[in-house]
């Protein structure tokens, strides 16, 4: 298992933006999350800008394109890979802008960033022959393997650039469609078949050995894999604690076992009616440490804060107040805070 060197016990966000500007999203992030921010993706800039599109500019040697339907496969580079990696710079030259005035450089400041998951990206991505790449073994080989390699390749990157520690988070919110087989075909009859556990845990376990950094393996879906994820190798677990069902708590509690920290959503992701309180954002938290029998003080030890899921569909000032939320509830966690 990868070294646990996530931080515990502050926030951090989940990845996506809203928005198009880079330069004021890097610097929102970097000053509302002192103790670990992340480099943002910002959908709303269109075909590359989203989490497919952050990986291809980041696979080496299979390039991407589109098709009418998505994402494809293509024998050479073309516009949607050129884009996405013009994308990706443009926010790594932000962020870098926004670690610099900060005074962060050579710090050991940890920085993260995201990438999605190879069975995620294999779900979403297309052959020639329209089928998703997850229908053919080598295909889904392939990609793992060129994911990985492209994300070493990016965490040198950003070092070089920031002269920070970089961790990884994987998202994997297409990983229980993966496993139950619900994903759509190009036919009724042609369906992608559940893809079996101990096969979708190799293929994760592979990338997640291979980037050679610590990682973060997410998933805000409802009903999330949580025993495949405790076994990937991850160093630490993220999902959403709103779309944890009763069913989901001993796989909870076997990650805490198993001495894997969590990363705990636990931020709206669009403005409420009311904005919440430090102890209203608390209280689903405080909940399920108490009913898996663990003490409080694992709020401190093992639980880093987030927003429930990416926040490109908030408004500005929602996903401002979203971070600062996280951050003050972190620090309400470390305080040793009164909940009741």
């Amino acid at each position: 298992m990868t070294e646990n060197v996530f931080p515990v016990g502050v926030a951090t966000g989940v990845g996506s933006w809203p928005g198009d500007d880079p330069r004021e999203a890097a610097a929102i992030v970097v000053g509302e999350l002192p103790q670990l921010p992340h480099l943002v993706e910002l959908p709303g800039r269109g075909l590359g800008a989203d989490m497919i599109g952050r990986a291809a500019a980041l696979l080496v040697d299979l390039p991407l394109d589109t098709s009418t339907t998505g994402y494809r496969v293509a024998q050479r580079p073309g516009p949607v890979t050129r884009t996405a990696r013009d994308l990706l710079t443009r926010d790594l030259d932000a962020l870098e802008e926004a670690w610099e005035v900060a005074g962060r450089r050579g710090t050991d400041q940890p920085v993260k960033v995201q990438v999605v998951g190879p069975l995620t990206l294999a779900s979403r991505v297309e052959l020639v022959g329209g089928h998703r790449a997850l229908t053919d073994h080598g295909a889904l080989r392939d990609l793992a393997e060129s994911l990985a390699e492209g994300v070493r390749t990016h965490i040198a990157d950003v070092e070089r650039r920031l002269g920070s520690p970089v961790l990884v988070q994987i998202d994997e919110p297409g990983l229980r469609e993966v496993l139950d087989g619900s994903l759509s075909g190009v036919s009724i009859l042609q369906a992608p078949r559940a893809l079996p556990e101990p096969e979708a845990l190799a293929v994760l376990q592979s990338v997640i050995e291979s980037i050679g950094a610590p990682v973060l393996a997410h998933c805000c879906a409802a009903s999330p894999p949580l025993d495949l994820l405790r076994r990937s190798g991850a160093a630490m677990i993220g999902v959403d604690v709103t779309a944890l069902k009763a069913s989901d708590l001993d796989g909870v509690g076997e990650i805490l076992e198993a001495g894997l920290p969590l990363a705990l959503g636990l931020v709206p992701t669009s403005a409420p009616e009311r904005v919440p309180g430090w102890r209203d954002l608390a209280r689903p938290a405080v909940t399920l440490v108490d009913r898996l029998g663990f003490p409080r003080r694992t709020l401190v030890e093992k639980v880093l804060v987030t927003p429930a899921c990416g926040l490109t569909g908030a408004g500005a000032d929602w996903s401002r107040r979203a971070l600062r939320s996280a951050s003050e509830l972190a620090r309400a966690f470390a305080d040793g805070a009164e909940f009741d």
